[in-house]
């Protein structure tokens, strides 16, 4: 039975008198993607108990929920419609929440093909650093004022707003995935997903382990069948599993190793990165996983030099910088932001980095 329950202005007051008194607060949700970010102080503003989903039009493709509504429950509900979240967020728990998804602005294999979570959004309701209720955006698609303004929530780490609710679009699900599999080396996989990527097939999800690529068809059974023939390998026993494993990080690669684990955003053609450490590859070439004891001053030169990113995404210290660095422009126009949603500095601060 789905939970509902209105704090908003509990949540309200709470803000408030944190601003007057400048008393920093840690934003807690499901608490599942503590780990993601820098390490926080502050006194824990609990948005978990602020759940319910307020609107579901499956006819138009979109829900609304207030942010501490369990991610389960919301994709369960869609899946009696056929519908799903594009976006296939990463739980990494079963407390995880809508408000943590979009606030971790995390997407799991579906992202290069489907979209991200920012792409989703329609509309928040948020309480910025004074207290106040904002809303931006709509609950429909024709609706798009203050669209950007949404979207920059995503992925901003609960830096700009206590998030109270969220309207996303939705997706019907394909009738049939099926995963194939075939052994390659590094380079191989890397030109084939850039190869596959160019022609007009249902492509939904892919990746290598270091020993096999992974590919997944979403589509019609016709359409399926087609892509088959042209991708060719093995078809996995239980591609639903195989994808949630990738997705939640319970693969065997996550799993082998407790060095740091870095995440690199690179260019989709960019070869094997030749660094010391285990490698994992993903949304069919740009999304880098390695585990590696090496320090981020070696790291992320390397990632600079082929017009990429690294993130340390688990493990390491948590107290230094956990996102790379930004230029001046862009640490300028960060904090610019950060000012005008949260001038006391009292939201999350120092998650995304030192600065704010």
């Amino acid at each position: 039975m789905m939970r509902t329950h209105d704090s908003s202005e509990e949540l309200q007051e709470t803000v408030r008198t944190a601003a007057a008194a400048q008393t920093p607060l840690r934003i807690i949700g499901g608490n599942t993607k503590v780990f993601y970010g820098r390490h926080l102080k502050g006194t824990p503003l609990n948005v978990g108990k602020h759940q319910g989903i307020t609107s579901y039009e499956p006819t138009e493709l979109v829900i609304t929920a207030r942010a501490g509504t369990p991610l389960a429950e919301i994709e369960t509900l869609l899946a009696e419609q056929g519908q799903m979240l594009t976006f296939e967020p990463p739980y990494f728990g079963s407390n995880a929440t809508l408000g943590g998804a979009v606030a971790s602005g995390l997407s799991g294999p579906r992202r290069p093909y489907g979209g991200a979570v920012r792409d989703m959004i329609l509309g928040v309701q948020i309480i910025n650093g004074k207290g106040q209720v904002l809303r931006f955006g709509g609950r429909v698609m024709k609706n798009v004022a203050g669209y950007d303004i949404s979207r920059l929530m995503a992925g901003s780490l609960g830096t700009l707003g206590v998030l109270l609710e969220v309207s996303l679009k939705v997706s019907p699900r394909p009738p049939m995935e099926i995963t194939l599999s075939q052994e390659r080396d590094a380079h191989n996989a890397i030109r084939l997903f850039n190869v596959w990527a160019a022609q007009p097939l249902p492509l939904s999800a892919c990746a290598f382990d270091g020993e096999h690529l992974y590919v997944r068809l979403s589509g019609s059974e016709e359409t399926i069948q087609a892509a088959r023939n042209k991708v060719g390998g093995d078809k996995l026993s239980d591609s639903t599993k195989f994808w949630e494993k990738v997705r939640e990080q319970t693969h065997l690669f996550f799993q082998r190793s407790t060095a740091p684990l870095w995440r690199w955003s690179v260019p989709a053609t960019t070869p094997p990165i030749d660094l010391p450490g285990e490698w994992k590859i993903g949304w069919g070439g740009a999304q880098r996983w390695f585990r590696s004891e090496l320090t981020a001053e070696t790291i992320r030169p390397a990632a600079e030099s082929i017009n990429g990113y690294a993130t340390l995404f688990r493990g390491g210290d948590r107290s230094g910088e956990v996102f790379h660095p930004l230029s001046p422009p862009l640490m300028a126009l960060h904090q610019h932001l950060k000012r005008a949603f949260d001038p006391h500095g009292i939201l999350n601060p120092g998650r995304m980095y030192q600065e704010f």
